[in-house]
């Protein structure tokens, strides 16, 4: 088989079909039927069940989707390191995050990464659990993830490089801010107050539940999957926050106070790559990265 018949399947992948692959690689859905077919011919099973106008993906497809990236994106890296040889600094660098990592400290990585190679195109894509974050770089969907997580995070098969770890805060609520004076509460003193909390599985509703489950007499008025809409629900005064201190810069910009939460919990945050195989634009990111922590340089960097 050839790179194009797997660029074209994977296109109807990421496009959930014929129709919309087809407008997007600007060819003729004809055409790209065909090819798809001489693709199933050529592995001798079929990739795609035809439901109606749907096509969805068989067993085979499914197994074929994870090694299809693979190859594809070894292409782009050996593309890149050529044209690096000739002097040319572009390309492209998919990059997955969870919500609190992807404000800090990928905001202050890609604004260094960006200063040094501008031509370098950046897709940021987004992930809700360490898991996802985990298989997007295992199977090449993505060569970058950032993860956070309760407990450092340890993948074997894929590189992890520890960044940072961020302590959970409280955004404080300016129509309901009764907490005394200072930088820090204690979780019992969330007592009384309306909460604003994240999905469960996350560690800042599992302070919460915790919280709760301890006595303490809070109330969830608002559980929020999409995090954008957290810091204007606080600004609305419908209740506080326990947000990653990643939300602290903005949170302050936006006029509101942050209390630390004792005892404290941390997000462990880290970035995530394969191990080998990497295209130069990943490569540099890394190189960035690893001026953001004192960890163990990536072994491609050493």
């Amino acid at each position: 088989m050839d790179t194009r018949k797997l660029k074209y399947f994977l296109a109807v992948v990421d496009h959930d079909g014929f129709n919309r692959a087809a407008e997007h690689l600007l060819i003729a859905q004809p055409s790209l039927s065909q090819t798809i077919a001489g693709l199933e011919k050529d592995l001798g099973v079929p990739l795609f069940h035809r439901i109606g106008r749907r096509a969805v993906l068989s067993e085979a497809g499914k197994e074929l989707v994870g090694p299809a990236r693979l190859v594809m994106r070894d292409l782009d890296a050996a593309q890149s390191a050529v044209q690096a040889l000739r002097g040319v600094r572009s390309g492209r660098l998919d990059i997955i995050t969870m919500p609190s990592p992807g404000i800090e400290p990928l905001t202050s990585m890609i604004a260094a990464f960006t200063e040094l190679h501008p031509s370098v195109r950046l897709n940021v894509g987004a992930a809700f659990t360490p898991e996802e974050v985990i298989e997007s770089v295992r199977t090449g969907s993505s060569e970058i993830g950032l993860a956070g997580s309760s407990t450092p995070i340890r993948v074997p098969g894929v590189h992890v490089l520890d960044l940072e770890r961020q302590p959970l805060i409280l955004i404080v609520n300016p129509q309901a801010d009764t907490f005394s004076p200072g930088a820090a509460i204690q979780r019992e003193d969330l007592g009384g107050h309306r909460l604003i909390a994240s999905q469960r599985g996350s560690l800042m509703r599992w302070l919460v539940d915790d919280a709760l489950a301890r006595g303490v007499n809070t109330e969830i008025v608002v559980e929020v999957a999409h995090r954008t809409s957290i810091l204007p629900l606080v600004l609305a005064g419908v209740g506080h926050a326990v947000m990653p201190s990643s939300w602290a810069p903005t949170a302050h910009k936006a006029g509101l106070r942050t209390l630390l939460i004792e005892p404290v919990s941390h997000l462990n945050v880290a970035i995530l790559s394969r191990k080998d195989g990497l295209t130069p634009a990943a490569t540099a990111f890394l190189q960035v990265a690893e001026q953001h922590t004192p960890g163990q340089p990536h072994p491609l960097l050493q």
